[in-house]
């Protein structure tokens, strides 16, 4: 268990309606007062300056600890769910010997599709790492 002086800063895409509906979620829960929520498409993000790959943090989440050690896919996720007690027990089930295969898996297939489901805008304007924006 984290230590109750840790945070983390959870890196997600606020133009994909299902990514924002669920950090809308997390935002709401016990223990999210040690989570820093920032939204990569916001127009003064730089992945460069939080020491991340400013292609592969539009790819993939990815989360930071206060240390500096990043986490990316599931891992992401179980360290979010690791700073909220109502998902402790999600943790803990994810990193178990015989799901963690298929929830990579399910991740990689989700993070595959996220470009190409709707937006909450026409397009990423604000980005230059947004994928609809590289294929030009």
């Amino acid at each position: 268990m984290e230590s109750p002086s840790a945070t983390i800063s959870v890196f997600y895409d606020g133009l994909c309606p299902l990514c924002s509906k669920e950090m809308d979620h997390y935002k709401k829960q016990k223990g999210s007062e040690r989570l820093l929520f920032i939204d990569i498409t916001e127009a003064h993000f730089d992945a460069k300056k939080e020491g991340l790959d400013p292609y592969k943090v539009h790819q993939v989440m990815h989360v930071k600890t206060s240390e500096g050690l990043v986490m990316t896919g599931v891992d992401a996720f179980i360290a979010i769910w690791d700073f909220l007690p109502q998902y402790n027990w999600v943790s803990k089930w994810a990193q178990k010997s015989f799901i963690r295969p298929f929830l990579n898996v399910g991740y990689q297939v989700f993070a595959s599709i996220r470009p190409y489901l709707p937006r909450k805008t026409r397009d990423c304007e604000i980005s230059p790492y947004c994928p609809s924006r590289r294929k030009q």
